[in-house]
């Protein structure tokens, strides 16, 4: 009984996975932004928030979520510390 309800959460979390790339994907499609230009943004976000903070360059997620008909920029920044120097 274990193994059936281990492979039904197993197919669970990929049909959830699945669902979620593929609302990334039409996202993606709706707001026009290319995964080039997505990376892009990622990169200059970190610049900028890294003259302030050390940041978990890796841990960075960008991305656009919808919620009817607006659509929001979110972004998960990891921050390891505050730096001691500003640069300006």
């Amino acid at each position: 009984m274990k193994r059936v309800m281990d492979r039904f959460k197993g197919k669970n979390k990929s049909a959830s996975a699945a669902k979620e790339r593929l609302q990334l994907v039409l996202i993606h499609d709706r707001t026009d932004l290319s995964p080039r230009v997505m990376e892009d943004m990622r990169d200059e976000i970190i610049e900028v928030i890294s003259r302030h903070v050390n940041v978990d360059k890796e841990a960075v997620q960008i991305k656009v979520q919808q919620d009817g008909r607006e659509q929001f920029l979110l972004a998960e920044i990891p921050i390891q510390s505050a730096n001691r120097r500003r640069s300006r």
